[in-house]
Formats: structure tokens, C-alpha cells, sequence
């Protein structure tokens, strides 16, 4: 089945392989790779631009199932649109969903930072003197007023905060195919019944929009899921209108 893989879909679950098990090697001499290459939000002080870029390679060390349901909808669906499309529309369209989904997911935490930012500011803190303590993890002489406490550890968590995995351009990749090849039966393995694809992909985003307003917190980047999907929607709807001789 390797060898019978399209060249980018191929290339993709290589890299996403690679980079997992280093940094399950790196993690175990106490080396957080996700840290480095996850992404952060745009306007934290560890944000780097090439973690638009990187952030889609890395997934979490404590959860093996998110690489292993990332790549194996990766297998399915993106081997399936990068052979009806050839090699260059398809990788387009996996880093334009990637980047959708970051970008979706990174606008709410940038206006939450912003906010918290504007509240230390009105509370008296120098921030350049608060970045260098969050940077440094030493929060021992910071005078702190009534409200400040909580505000610097939201700062600080929200600084650390880092988005990884290849979700955002997998649910694309799952929005183009429902929208595409929506009758195409799929095989449920609980309960082992058939479904078309527009009804499985479709409940499936319809649950993580719900998500990523109910259960904000519980470590899932829903937004980016729901990022990735949009733009993939996006994308798919945009291409049917200026390419319909060579469009499926």
C-alpha cells in the first residue's frame, strides 16, 4: 500500500512520521520540539514565522491516536484527491487548509493576549520587564494588585500555548472530498454499517463547530479543525466555478 501512495501524500506521512519520532527521542532528554515548532500565537513573544510552516509536522507525544487518525485519514482521502487532481492542486490545497486553520484558530487567542495585554498595561506593568520574567519562568518579585495574579498567569499560559498537528489540513481535506464525492458510501467499523460521505464528514464537522464553542478548553483545536474545512469548502467551491472542463 506504501509503495501505491501518490508522491505528496507519501511525502507528507514520511514527514509527519519523522518529526514525531524525533521528537519522542528529544522529549526523552528533555527537549520539547513542540514547543519550538508548534505554533504560537501570532502576537506571543514565542512565535516564530517558520511555525506556520512547521506547526503541521508536529503532533502531541502524550496521544498517540492524534498522529495515528491524522495520517490515516490522510491515507484515505488526500491519496484519493491528489491522484483525481495531480500533485501540484493537491498540495496547494493541503497547505491552504493548514494555514486556514491556523489562521481561524491564532484570531481568538491574538484578541485574547491583546486584551490581557491592555489589562496589565492599565494595571501598572512594564511589560518588556513582564515578557523577560514569562520568558525565564520567574514570577517571585512581581507585586501583584488584586486582579494582576490572575492576569499574569493568563498571560503566561496563554505565551506558552502552542498549536500542533496536521488536523487543520486533514478536515480540509475531508470537507473537499463531502463535497466532491458526497454519495460515495463510506464503512463505519462502529456500528459496521455504510454512510455517505456527505453524512459522516458532515456530522463530523458539524460536532467540532459545536466543539469549539462548548468545550473550549479541553485542549482540541476545534477552531482549527472548523478553519480547515472552510477553506477547503472555500477552495472546492471557487475551483467547480473557473475550472469546470477539468474539474471532478
Amino acid at each position: 500500500m506504501f509503495n501505491n501512495l501518490p508522491p505528496v501524500t507519501k511525502n507528507l506521512l514520511i514527514l509527519n512520521v519523522l518529526f514525531y519520532v524525533v521528537s519522542l527521542f528529544l522529549a526523552s532528554n528533555g527537549i520539547d520540539l513542540n514547543q519550538k515548532l508548534g505554533s504560537h500565537y501570532f502576537n506571543s513573544i514565542l512565535f516564530e514565522p517558520y511555525q506556520v510552516v512547521t506547526h503541521m509536522f508536529m503532533h502531541s507525544l502524550t496521544d498517540f491516536f492524534h498522529i495515528l487518525f491524522n495520517m490515516l485519514l490522510l491515507v484515505m482521502f488526500g491519496a484519493h484527491l491528489e491522484r483525481v487532481w495531480g500533485a501540484k492542486r493537491y498540495f496547494i490545497f493541503y497547505f491552504a487548509c493548514g494555514f486556514g486553520a491556523l489562521i481561524l484558530y491564532n484570531s481568538i487567542g491574538v484578541w485574547k493576549i491583546m486584551e490581557i495585554n491592555q489589562a496589565l498595561i492599565a494595571d501598572g506593568f512594564d511589560m518588556t520587564v513582564l515578557k523577560s520574567k514569562v520568558l525565564q519562568g520567574s514570577f517571585e518579585y512581581i507585586q501583584y494588585t488584586n486582579q494582576s495574579e490572575q492576569l499574569v498567569k493568563a498571560y503566561a499560559s496563554m505565551t506558552y500555548s502552542s498549536m500542533a498537528g496536521a488536523s487543520g489540513a486533514i478536515f480540509g481535506l475531508l470537507a473537499g472530498f463531502a463535497l466532491l464525492f458526497p454519495n460515495t458510501q463510506l464503512q463505519l467499523l462502529f456500528p459496521p454499517i455504510p454512510i455517505k460521505a456527505k453524512y459522516l464528514i458532515g456530522g463530523y464537522l458539524a460536532f467540532e463547530i459545536y466543539s469549539s464553542f462548548s468545550r473550549p478548553d479541553d485542549q482540541i483545536a476545534h477552531l482549527a479543525h472548523v478553519g480547515g474545512a472552510i477553506v477547503g469548502a472555500i477552495l472546492i467551491i471557487t475551483w467547480r466555478k473557473t475550472d469546470r472542463q477539468n474539474f471532478y
